[in-house]
């Protein structure tokens, strides 16, 4: 067997892995995808047959483990090792044994990073040209993964690797996320063997909707109990760990660790938030002059280097009033506690490995954010909403301020701290025409490897060439196709040669980034960009604005680290170059058209007007069950109460931000509805249920339509018990929650109800449970 020796150089372990490629291609039974040829003997007679057993794919001698870290919308100077206010001691350590990369880029947005970095291609390409909840039915946004990208995963897999994915899962179409799939554009359906983790942009950090395979599986423990969602996720994948080191310890293995954090809700124990009090008084403004000299000071950022002005659509801080300054500089205490609680737990996986005994052989690519900071809490961040999901006054949500961090709130904070994360850059996630939006720390580690401990590499890589890299590191030939399908070229090109070489030439020469209109291209140095809509306002104005409000602008980046100094008016001819090569790329990577309409995606209750629910159905994701927000409907019920003591929930759609639930307490039947935290509405039956059989009609009237823009959908509701007069009251609002669930016979994950705690199962029997839209 060959083997890579203590300190072996990359040239000369890639060497020795392309040698190795050759041994295995030169004894290899059948090519991956393919049933292998039976080698023994049959005969009528047993005693000359001769038994055969097909060998299993065995990766190269001195393949390397993989572990790719991506944190969620976590801006390239939000940590303390690339000079943020978050303090990280975990990615320091691992920084100061491997490089750092301070020109690795993203794609602006979570699910189109997440598609480039798993297949290497273009993520317009892998039909990610923005997140899932906003496809769209044209090739570059429809969020369908197309067969000719094979993921990093499944061509691992195929070559001898054990593979796992845990945490955030967001690659997979809307309607396909149901119990009933299908699922082969679910993790395990794209090579990953095992998954856990949710299916969603976001989910509560203590309450999440989470996955083992394709099954819903419910958290472990309460948020009482001390439950969090990254302690979790770090607690599973260390025990992946140990189970695949007992029986398979010879495999190599691809493990992908994708938090949720710090993608809003920003929750987070309080204990991490106290550490934090009172480090943000001084405000964003002043926070991007102190980061950007600590970048300065750390070596992260070139000498030369110059911070870039605040934006005129964002607030001075200063300008904001006492008790906004309070609430706001909370709101970054939160994010900040965070992002170094996520590092603590991330932390963990790595001490796991070294127990282990795996950090030796372990290459690991820690991604710090899979765009810039987050914009999307708009110029005031947001905690306490009212039922039309807009802010409550400053002084209300003041009162709450303690809160902030706990499983009371879906807070997120002000786009002012974005802009802060993304120091020294313009502007942040979403905004692919710039730096902020694309611009990401990247760890790479790989301790007998890497001679150069804690150096820094400033060559332009893009995500799309992590795979690539991964694929030279093992010693694996990219097939030319996959199950029979011939497969897209990568996009990315490795850049394992300047693992060991800081002088390495960029291997990456030219890349195209779009993301909501905002547009973005590469060349050799060069960079041109044009912004389209702020990103506060893009889902409000996306489907009318005009392409091309803002002009394009050139900067040359061999000169300018940070954008500071458009050219476009000095350098003309070469802006109209770029501008032309963008075209040429967007052409060829499916871009266009840009900023395609918002539509319906298909769904599987598409064209349905009745639902049928007995006992055993649960975790069907809200967003792919009745459509109720503007729609009068009806809900009926047929329960057995086998005791008058009998309670529990009937029907719960929904969670703590937004639905509906039927249920009985205290022996009486009631109605409630919730938007976005706020009781909206509530009828409850003035007698309780005798012993036996009930029959509930639950009527709703709409009496706003549903249509675009429209954020309040009242009604009045009618709640009668076996034909008696109905007991009648108002909604003010009905929404379902993003990342709810409709369940019978319980209420999984968040409660919509106050009135009970999760899962507040029905004690009685219910037969069946029907909705019919009218």
């Amino acid at each position: 067997m060959i083997r890579i020796g203590k300190r072996q150089s990359i040239s000369g372990a890639v060497a020795l892995l392309t040698l190795g490629t050759a041994l295995a291609a030169a004894g290899s039974e059948v090519a991956p995808g393919q049933e292998p040829p039976f080698k023994g003997r049959i005969d009528a007679d047993r005693a000359k047959s001769i038994a055969y057993w097909p060998k299993p794919a065995e990766a190269n001698p001195g393949a390397p483990n993989i572990l790719v870290v991506l944190l969620d919308d976590a801006g390239f100077g939000a940590s303390s090792t690339f000079g943020g206010p978050a303090q990280t001691p975990e990615l320091d350590r691992l920084a100061a044994g491997g490089l750092r990369y301070n020109a690795f880029h993203v794609n602006a947005v979570c699910s189109p990073t997440r598609a480039s970095l798993l297949t290497g291609r273009t993520d317009h390409q892998v039909g990610f040209g923005q997140v899932v909840e906003a496809s769209t039915g044209f090739p570059g946004y429809n969020s369908i993964w197309p067969k000719s990208t094979a993921s990093v995963a499944k061509i691992l897999k195929e070559n001898g690797y054990s593979t796992a994915a845990f945490g955030k899962w967001h690659n997979t179409p809307i309607g396909e996320t149901g119990p009933t799939g299908p699922f082969d554009r679910w993790p395990t359906g794209l090579g990953f063997e095992y998954f856990y983790g949710f299916m969603a942009g976001w989910d509560n950090q203590w309450e999440p909707r989470l996955y083992r395979g394709t099954t819903p599986v419910e958290p472990p423990a309460k948020p009482e109990q001390g439950y969090h969602l990254t302690i979790d996720l770090v607690d599973d994948a260390i025990r992946w760990l140990r189970q695949h080191d007992a029986v398979a310890p010879q495999k190599p293995f691809f493990m992908y660790f994708a938090t949720g954090a710090t993608h809003s809700p920003h929750q987070v124990p309080k204990e991490w938030i106290a550490k934090y009090k009172g480090k943000f008084d001084q405000g964003w403004d002043r926070l991007r002059e102190e980061t950007f000299a600590r970048q300065k000071a750390l070596g992260v950022i070139p000498t030369n280097a110059e911070l870039t002005p605040r934006p005129d659509e964002l607030p001075a801080w200063e300008s904001l009033s006492a008790d906004e300054r309070a609430l706001l500089a909370r709101q970054m205490e939160v994010y900040a506690a965070f992002l170094e609680q996520t590092d603590h737990e991330v932390g963990r996986l790595l001490h796991a490995l070294q127990e282990e005994g795996k950090v030796d052989d372990t290459l690991v690519f820690y991604i710090a954010g899979d765009n810039g900071g987050t914009p999307e809490g708009g110029l005031e961040g947001h905690d306490v909403l009212t039922p039309d999901g807009k802010n409550a006054s400053v002084s209300e949500r003041l009162q709450q301020i303690e809160y902030l961090g706990s499983d009371l709130y879906d807070n997120v904070y002000a786009a002012g701290w974005a802009w802060a994360s993304s120091t020294p850059f313009q502007w942040m996630k979403q905004v692919a025409s710039h730096l902020g939006g694309t611009r990401d720390p990247l760890i790479v580690s790989w301790p007998r490897h890497i001679p150069d401990e804690g150096g820094l590499r400033g060559q332009f890589q893009h995500v799309t060439d992590i795979a690539p890299t991964i694929y030279e590191v093992a010693g694996i030939q990219f097939p030319d196709a996959v199950d029979g399908v011939k497969q897209l070229p990568l996009e990315g090109k490795s850049f394992a040669a300047s693992f060991a070489h800081s002088d390495a030439p960029s291997t990456h020469h030219v890349q195209v980034f779009e993301s909501m209109g905002n547009r973005g291209i590469y060349k050799d140095g060069w960079w041109a960009g044009a912004r389209h809509l702020v990103p506060w306002e893009f889902w409000a104005k996306s489907n009318t604005a005009e392409i091309g409000q803002h002009p394009w602008e050139l900067y040359n980046l061999a000169e300018d680290y940070s954008q500071a100094h458009d050219l476009a008016a000095q350098n003309p001819g070469k802006l109209k170059e770029m501008v032309t090569l963008f075209d040429k790329e967007a052409k060829r990577t499916n871009i266009y058209p840009l900023v395609p309409k918002r539509e319906a995606q298909p769904l599987p209750a598409d064209g349905r007007t009745s639902f049928v629910y007995r006992t055993g159905v649960e975790r069907i994701p809200s967003q792919i069950g009745p459509k109720l927000n503007g729609r009068s409907h009806t809900v009926t019920a047929d329960v057995v109460m086998p005791v008058d003591t009998a309670s529990g929930v009937i029907i719960a759609d929904g969670g703590h931000s937004g639905g509906f639930t039927l249920y009985i307490k205290d022996g009486r039947v009631t109605y409630e509805t919730n938007a976005r935290g706020n009781s909206t509405g509530k009828v409850t039956a003035p007698e309780p249920l005798s012993v036996g059989t009930h029959h509930i009609v639950v009527d709703v009237i709409a009496t706003s339509p549903a249509k675009p823009g429209n954020r309040l959908f009242p009604g009045k509701v009618s709640l009668s018990v076996d034909g008696a007069a109905p007991s009648e009251g108002e909604i003010a609002n009905l929404v379902l929650a993003y990342n709810g669930n409709l369940d019978i016979g319980k209420n999984l994950g968040t409660p919509v109800s106050t009135a009970y705690a999760s899962p507040f199962p029905f004690t009685g029997t219910i037969e069946t449970v029907t909705i019919d839209l009218k």
